[in-house]
């Protein structure tokens, strides 16, 4: 029972931190978690330890767990690993979609053109970039991708959405998808590279 619990803590923080709510710097102390929760300080103690492995906090002397903030820099260079390992993943997917995935693919754009919430816009993007991936048979490399996408996203969102907008990144994706269709692999691989370059590029001029 108490693994359970720190699975669906480790799980609550995750989704915060991911979306914003805690933001870099914010401090997470023990007691009040637990308090908030429900529970002892141990399942609590094993969440963070958790998000401590995975690059989403940082214990700090007399600070205890502080949610990591990252520099334009550190996500910059975050793009440039989620360039190479999701060019790799579509090279590798493309020979193996399915009029199925093409046909998922494009419903997530449909549902994308449909809403004006810049927090979905990042939810259907994520999608739609994973149901493509997915092909490729590599779990590993998928959750990497994803871990990689949902630790930028806190930082792109807000650039997207109030810099960007979605219309260039909408208009990517049926751009890639239509290149999919007509079995253009390679030039569906050089419009990812493009996408994700476009949003490096946004957040340089941010700076």
């Amino acid at each position: 029972m108490e693994k359970l619990t720190s699975d669906h803590i480790a799980l609550e923080l995750r989704k915060r931190i991911h979306a914003g709510a805690l933001a870099g710097g914010v401090s997470l102390k023990q007691e009040e978690l637990a308090d908030e929760f429900g529970v002892s300080r141990i399942p609590v103690r094993e969440a963070l330890k958790r998000l401590e492995v995975e690059g989403l906090i940082r214990h700090q002397p007399n600070k205890g767990a502080v949610v990591l903030a990252h520099s334009v820099e550190d996500v910059i260079e975050m793009l440039d690993i989620r360039l190479g390992l999701e060019t790799r993943a579509l090279e590798l997917a493309a020979p193996r979609l399915t009029p199925a995935d093409l046909d998922a693919a494009g419903e997530i754009l449909r549902q994308y053109d449909a809403t004006s919430k810049p927090a979905q816009w990042t939810d259907l993007n994520l999608q739609f970039h994973l149901v493509l991936y997915k092909a490729a048979g590599k779990p590993r490399l998928l959750k990497m991708i994803e871990e990689l996408f949902l630790s930028t996203q806190r930082y792109t969102r807000i650039l997207i959405s109030h810099t960007v907008g979605r219309e260039q990144p909408q208009r990517e994706h049926h751009e890639m998808l239509n290149a999919l269709r007509d079995g253009k692999t390679n030039h569906a691989i050089s419009l990812l590279r493009q996408h994700i370059l476009h949003t490096q590029r946004a957040l340089t001029d941010s700076q």
